[in-house]
């Protein structure tokens, strides 16, 4: 593992006990440049993940609840009246911050999730057609509850393509449960973690992301599996261009986690689902990951 990566797990790892694949996959799509959903049920530590990751590289945080009535300009900010000189000015919203949590982000109405989609393209915000920069790094975290849920709105396929990673949390095992009930306060561990690293310890990493080995014989393996996901029995939507591409710069960031400045099929095989499992859609809503790994065992590896 990179040194810069073993230094964020183990900062991380204090508070979030047993997740450790979820803490590697959190810090894939963050190095990577991406955006992480994480799906599961309330209460199993997605808050805790969030908020220990910019604590652990000092990134400034927002949290942002998801509700039915939650307005764009409750995210992005807009355009507030001054009575004393008669003027607009722009507020900025919670989106201008370097880690942004939105928590139940499928129990917000489309309008509002349309405007988060903006800034997770575009790294930028347009009110009243001026058009504001997002900082940089800018990271979003995204939670949502199982589709089944009461009072939620389903994701639009264009903004899950927006989300490098998808992971699932679950719940921890007994003895790191026990750890969790006798805290109680996880909130309070997190503001606890020091910081080990610093935006531009985390902007220079990306860099080197830039630089890890992709040959082009992987690179055409990843487009054969998103070939054969478009033409897949069980699948009803296979995955996209962009799709591929987010495969392909998520196993070169795993490749720098784990210490290579090269790709590997096992950063491939390790990454599929996460990269596109949340990308696909099966006929009668079934769930993707058997067709995956269908597609998977029967597509040769190159030579």
């Amino acid at each position: 593992m990179s040194e810069l990566a073993r230094k964020i797990s183990s900062a991380v790892g204090q508070v979030l006990r047993g997740k450790d694949d979820a803490v590697d996959l959190a810090m894939i799509a963050l190095f990577a440049g991406g955006h992480l959903l994480i799906e599961d049920n309330p209460g199993v530590g997605k808050t805790l993940l969030a908020r220990s990751l910019a604590r652990a590289l000092d990134l400034p945080f927002q949290r942002v609840q998801c509700t039915a009535d939650l307005l764009p300009s409750d995210i992005v900010g807009g355009q507030v009246y001054n009575p004393r000189t008669g003027e607009l000015h722009f507020r900025p919203g919670p989106v201008f911050t370097s880690v942004l949590l939105a928590d139940e982000l499928n129990r917000t109405p489309p309008r509002t999730q349309s405007a988060l989609l903006e800034c997770m393209a575009e790294r930028s915000v347009t009110v009243d057609r001026q058009t504001h920069v997002l900082p940089e790094p800018f990271f979003v975290i995204a939670t949502q509850n199982p589709r089944n849920a009461a009072g939620t709105y389903p994701l639009p396929e264009n903004q899950l393509d927006r989300f490098l990673l998808r992971l699932q949390l679950g719940y921890p095992d007994a003895e790191h449960e026990i750890d969790a009930v006798a805290a109680e306060d996880g909130h309070r561990l997190a503001n606890d973690v020091r910081p080990v690293a610093s935006s531009q310890d985390l902007l220079a990493a990306r860099a080197k992301v830039d630089a890890v080995r992709f040959d082009r014989e992987l690179t055409a393996f990843v487009v054969e599996l998103a070939h054969r996901t478009r033409s897949h029995g069980e699948l009803s939507l296979g995955v996209s261009t962009r799709g591929a591409q987010a495969l392909h710069r998520a196993c070169r960031a795993r490749a720098y986690v784990n210490g290579r400045d090269f790709v590997v099929p096992d950063d491939i095989r390790a990454l599929l689902g996460p990269a596109w499992s949340h990308r696909l859609q099966a006929h009668g809503g079934g769930d993707p990951d058997a067709a995956l790994h269908q597609i998977l065992a029967s597509t040769p590896l190159p030579d």
